[in-house]
């Protein structure tokens, strides 16, 4: 580098990686990842086969097509956790019961990783939820109620006679004298 070369300004990669950061924030990314890696192991050990020198050991199962099946519809929840971020629920339980069905089908699970990966993942899309947005910040040194707009501004609920009115509408509140109690008649 020269004395005349510019300060180095962020290029396109850190672009990309802020956008990916950002839209990786907006979703169960983790959950999805982990979805979709616990199905590879569970597609793979039962079409495996083990070289020991001249002797082939091979793991395939009479249930080959069911842990394919398994796999692939692990999978297809991670990236659907990723692409489709209100399905999370369903797709979490979906990945729950999928990896718990592979324990017998596919060989403990892709030998319990896979079924670590879908339980964790699992558990992950269910209690993922998303972030509120932030707030805009109201400018420094303005008062309070300065500076933010009159619709974002939460005003008291009134009464007809300009009084404050209570959000209680069954009547029993302790104001009234019915102290959380109904009349019977």
């Amino acid at each position: 580098m020269s004395a005349e070369t510019p300060a180095a300004d962020p290029g396109q990669f850190t672009r990309r990686r802020l956008q990916f950061r950002a839209w990786r924030g907006t979703r169960p990314f983790w959950a999805g990842l982990y979805v979709l890696l616990s199905g590879l192991p569970i597609m793979y050990f039962p079409y495996f086969h083990l070289q020991l020198g001249h002797l082939t050991l091979a793991m395939a199962t009479t249930a080959g097509a069911g842990s394919l099946i398994i796999g692939a519809l692990l999978v297809v929840l991670g990236v659907s956790l990723w692409f489709q971020k209100h399905v999370r629920t369903f797709a979490g339980v979906a990945a729950i019961l999928l990896a718990l069905v592979s324990l017998p089908v596919s060989n403990f699970g892709g030998f319990i990783m896979g079924f670590l990966l879908a339980l964790v993942g699992g558990a992950m899309a269910v209690s993922w939820s998303p972030g509120a947005s932030p707030q805009p910040e109201p400018p420094a040194g303005a008062a309070p109620g300065e500076g933010v707009s009159p619709e974002a501004a939460p005003l008291p609920a009134q009464g007809v006679d300009g009084g404050i009115e209570s959000n209680d509408l069954s009547g029993t509140s302790p104001g009234n004298g019915a102290n959380g109690r109904h009349s019977a008649g």
